[in-house]
Order: structure tokens, then sequence, then C-alpha cells
């Protein structure tokens, strides 16, 4: 599992935005001068908020439109995006919740969203009709739903709920005429649902043995009473996932671990029960998905922190090439139904993701998105370079550094910015947060530090009941790498990170004197209770969370002593604390206590609460306000 973070948006970096106080007509863009020449412009917080956060390809049915979700609105909406490049229909109109659109259903503009309640990841899912009603498909109190997928037929469509039991996903088949609905498998025995197929008979499921060994099985859903079968079995630790089925549903392609450090794509045979592998690379395979006639095969690989996508034609068994595609990465590639139309997304690190079609056959293509905020001039803006440093052990550590414009003429401070996880990454990808900070002249050192993701399975593992030992080695070792820089003010060096990276950002400023000031943004700081009080629906994976950080009830010495809160008296050093009310991973308590020991010990602390947020901050106003704290912090103490 190795993730406290929330993934919904992006990475838990982009969910950090930044703004600042000042009235927009007053420091809207400020040119930098030196020698009475203008060298470049920085812009506040407002102009990178005027940028727009898209998401979803969903093709509709008649090749018309695409679903997106965006936060134009100050909250995500549903909008139906036209083709054609016309003027998009807001579809919901929602001020409180955010809405994550998931598809058009097959043959009409009926829709599917989810959405849950102030940030507690209770998410529900709804299905909104041609007229605008809506409909909670998966009604109650506590519960956690998700969609599965769409049946072939078009007739019917797989949802997953833990209504009859908190601690474990059932499936569910609805139809697409009346949302009927009949339980297909309960599951009683701990396992993940990760994939089906798409005539509706095979259902794959993982299972955890400890944090790096897993296995894959397979249900016959036509059969009464069928016996899950073991698809995986194997000698030694192995981590295996299910990727997709192919649209014939003739093999199920599947991840593996077990030829060397990275993930590998195979294929099951559902018929032989051969494998072969599918798919490889140098780094790991992150995904493998088929358009939905079966003829395009579109894989991505996570090297060095940037994803690379292919595109196959199956067909013809060659790559297809887009033309004339700006500069950037490709994201959340989607086929039409009858694969006539190709849409996805272009980011960079100097421009958020726009949404594109390409009319398959032809050298056409259009954008259809513009998120980002004309004022804003990319050459003023900032490409991240992946480096590496050497830490206290010899071991290289990747991260992603951001050289403001600032440091061509002065010394200029840095952060390390330290991800989610404790299994994320820091990736390459435009961030407002990054790029805020940066062009405020800040230097940022994105770390990935040992235990994070996309680097092999045996840096993956390093951190392992070594948390605040040998990752916050990595942070201060880093500390010293920018301080070799001749462009970094060696005194002026501080620390910022959620979820995870909050944890490590406080055990940083409790256990070590490096730093000069630190955000904590929703970090964990008591690991005991952390692990005492996870959703009970964390169940199936909560073997490999305590194999990886410890067993509260074996290992509770251990975890206190890692646990921040109770070192607060240790911290010299400014520290601003950020919270969501309704975060049902780091409770809102974490927070409070962590911030009257620091309190206690006589060294400030500010500490910001959000009533209607969790684990992540999903309100454009929220998250200014946030940013609003974070700038001023820094610019105030560091």
């Amino acid at each position: 599992m190795k993730n406290f973070c929330r993934l919904t948006l992006a990475t838990c970096a982009g969910l950090l935005l930044l703004a600042c106080t000042k009235p927009m007509e007053d420091v809207a863009k400020q040119p930098v001068v030196e020698n009475e020449k203008t060298i470049f412009s920085k812009y506040n917080a407002e102009e990178f908020y005027k940028t727009t956060s898209v998401f979803g390809s969903s093709v509709n049915a008649d090749n018309s439109a695409v679903l997106i979700s965006n936060d134009q609105s100050g909250i995500f909406n549903a909008y139906k995006m036209p083709i054609d490049g016309s003027t998009p229909l807001q579809l919901t109109h929602s001020t409180k919740e955010s809405i994550f659109v998931q598809g058009w259903f097959p043959n009409d503009d009926r829709f599917l969203y989810s959405a849950d309640q102030g940030g507690d990841e209770l998410d529900h899912l709804y299905v909104q009709d041609i007229s605008g009603n809506v409909i909670d498909l998966t009604p109650g109190d506590g519960l956690k739903a998700y969609f599965v997928g769409w049946h072939e037929s078009d007739k019917e469509f797989f949802v997953a709920t833990n209504e009859r039991d908190p601690k474990f996903f059932d499936v569910y088949r609805y139809q697409v005429s009346d949302y009927s609905r009949e339980l297909i498998y309960s599951n009683n025995d701990g396992y993940s649902v990760e994939s089906l197929s798409p005539n509706g008979q095979y259902l794959a499921l993982s299972k955890t043995n400890t944090n790096a060994d897993s296995n894959l099985y397979l249900v016959n859903l036509t059969i009464k009473d069928a016996p899950t079968e073991l698809i995986t079995e194997h000698k030694g630790d192995v981590e295996h996932s299910a990727y997709n089925f192919t649209r014939d549903n003739k093999q199920l392609i599947y991840s593996t671990d077990e030829f060397g450090e990275f993930r590998q794509a195979w294929a099951y045979d559902l018929k032989t029960k051969n494998k072969a592998l599918f798919y490889s690379a140098d780094w790991d395979v992150s995904f493998a998905y088929f358009s939905n006639d079966g003829n395009y095969q579109v894989t991505g690989v996570n090297a060095d922190a940037q994803t690379k996508i292919e595109i196959l034609d199956l067909t013809t068994n060659k790559l297809l090439v887009i033309p004339d595609l700006p500069s950037g990465d490709l994201r959340g590639v989607n086929f039409s139904a009858d694969a006539s139309q190709l849409v996805f997304y272009i980011n960079s690190d100097t421009s958020p993701s726009n949404l594109y079609v390409h009319q398959l056959g032809t050298a056409v293509v259009k954008r259809l998105t513009d998120s980002g905020n004309p004022n804003i001039i990319e050459d003023n803006l900032v490409l991240g370079e992946v480096v590496r440093f050497k830490s206290f052990d010899g071991l290289e550590i990747p991260g992603i550094l951001y050289k403001p414009k600032q440091a061509e003429t002065q010394k200029v401070p840095a952060l390390i910015w330290i991800h989610g996880g404790p299994g994320g990454q820091s990736r390459k990808g435009y961030s407002a947060t990054i790029q805020h900070l940066v062009n405020n002249g800040y230097a940022i050192f994105k770390i990935n530090n040992r235990g994070s993701s996309g680097y092999g399975k045996t840096f993956y593992h390093l951190d392992d009941k070594k948390h605040g030992d040998h990752d916050l080695k990595d942070v201060v070792y880093n500390k010293y790498y920018l301080q070799s820089l001749d462009w970094v003010d060696s005194d002026r060096i501080g620390v910022i990170g959620g979820s995870y990276g909050g944890y490590l950002t406080m055990a940083a400023m409790a256990f070590t004197d490096e730093f000069k000031a630190g955000v904590n943004i929703f970090g964990v700081t008591n690991w005991v209770r952390t692990l005492e009080s996870i959703p009970p629906y964390w169940e199936a994976f909560k073997k490999s969370l305590y194999d990886e950080l410890g067993d509260p009830s074996t290992d509770k010495e251990r975890l206190h002593s890692i646990s921040p809160v109770f070192f607060g008296h240790q911290v010299k050093s400014p520290v601003l604390v950020v919270q969501g009310k309704n975060d049902p991973r780091v409770l809102k308590i974490e927070s409070d206590e962590m911030v009257e020991s620091i309190r206690a010990g006589g060294t400030y602390v500010d500490y910001l609460v959000f009533d209607d947020e969790g684990h992540g901050f999903s309100k454009k106003a929220n998250r200014i306000e946030a940013s609003n704290k974070y700038l001023s912090f820094f610019d105030k103490y560091l």
C-alpha cells in the first residue's frame, strides 16, 4: 500500500497550491529589474490561480463531446466539452462538494460521477440523467463506493461498495435501463477488487501477503459458488497487480516484479492458463489498456519520474504517431467507442494540462481547453531538472530541482519538498504551487527519498521500519547537496511536505536542527494513533502497512520514538501546520496535539484548519487561503 496520500487529482503535491494576500491589481505582475533592465516577471498567486485544473476523457456516444471535471467555478464540477471546440456546457453546479466525473453512459448523455462529503473520502457513485436529475446509486451512511466498469453489451455496469462489510468491497451489477442491481460477488476473504472482463465473466482479485508479496486470483462469476483460483503461484517475495483484460476476453494483462527490479506487464491466457511477457522496459510499466474496439493498446512507463506513453495500432503492429504535438507529456489518453477519435492531455512543468482531440486517419489535432493564464508567459516559469545526490550511505537519491530566475544574480533560499506516501513519488509536470514559490525566488528540490516508488523494488523497500531514520537522513543530505550549489544561500533552507511528507517535515524539525523553517501539511505526527485508527476499508492491505511501518500492538515503543508529537519541545525553528477537519487518514487531533506540543516548548507555530476539507484540499478558495500562509510564512522566517 505505502500511501497515506490522497491521489484523486494528481499527486499530493498537486493539491497544495499557493496564493498571496495583496490585492490582485497591486501585484498581479511585478517586473524584476536588474541594472534598469527587465529580466523576467513575477506573478502573484491570484494570477497562478487563474489556471484551471482539468481531467476526464470519456467521449460520448455520438462522438460530439468529452466529459470533464474542472475547477473553473472554484470547485470541481462536470462539463460537456464539445469536440468541435465550441463553448463547453456546465452540467453540475455544486458549490459544496467536488464532482469527479467517471464517464458517459454508452448510448446517451447520462453520466456517472463520484463525490464525498467534505473530504471524508466516503465516496458515493451518482448518475445524472439527461434532464439533470441526480440519483445516488449507492445510498447509505458510512459506506464507500467506486465504479468498476461497463459490460461490453452496454446494458450493464459494475460497482464496488463496502456497504455489507465496512472492511471489504463487494461487486454489484447494475442495469443501465433502470439502475436495478444484483450482488454478484461477496468478498468474504479480504481480497482487493482489481479488474473485470468486458463480458462480466471473470473478476480479477489481489491479496496482500506482506508489503513485498501479493497474489492475483480469478473467479468465474457465471458459475455459482465458483472457487477463487490462484494464478500467480511463485516463490519468494513478488508483487502482482492487474492492469486490464483484453477486449476479446481471452487474456488478463497484469504486472509483476518477479523477473527484476521493475514491474513488467505479463499476459495470462484464461483458457490455456499459460503466461507470457507482454511488455517490459527499463522502468516500471505503470499501465496497459485498450480501446473499446480492441484495435489500439496504450502503455505507460514511469521513466525517471516522467510518464512515457506509447499507443500501438494492433492492426498494423506500428506505433501511432500524433502529428504536430506541443512540447510536454501525454496524459489521460482515451478513444471514442468506435476509435475514430483520440482524446488526450498535454502537460509540462511550465504549462497545465490541456485537452486535445485527434481524428484518427487525418492530420487534424485540435486543442479543446485553454487551462493556462494568458497573463503568465511560460518563459518566466522554470523547468525542473532531474538530478541525483549521494546520501549518508552512498546511495544515490533522485529528485527534481527547480532553479529560480533570481539565482542568476543572487543567492536564493531553498526548500526541500517531500512527497506523500510513504511510497509516493515526486514527478515532473505542472504545479501552480511549485511555480509560484520558484517565481518568488525559492529554489525547490522535490526529493524522492528511499522508499519512493518508481526506482525499483529494492529502493522501494529501503525505508521499511526505518522511517524517521534513513529517510530523514536522505532529507538532511539533500540539504547538504543544496548547500554545495553556489547559487543557494546555505543558511536559508527549509522543508515542506504533505501527508507522509508532512511527517518527515515534522521529523526534520523535531529530530534535527538542520532547517530554518518547516511547513507540515496534514502530516502524520503520532504513528501509534494513526495506525490504530486507519479506515476500515483499508483492511485488505493493513498487514502490508504494518509490515512496513510497524504493528502498534507489538511495535508501540519504536512507533512512539519516531512520532514528532511526543518531541515538540525539541522543535527550535518556526513551523506552520495546515489541516483538514474531516481528514480520515490523519485525524485533526494529531495536528492539534502537535501544535500544542511545539507551543509548550516555546517555539513559534502557526495553525490553519479547513472545516470542509479532508486529506487534500479540493476547493480553490481554501487552496488560496492555505497558500497565502505558505508564502508569507517562508517570506517571514526564511
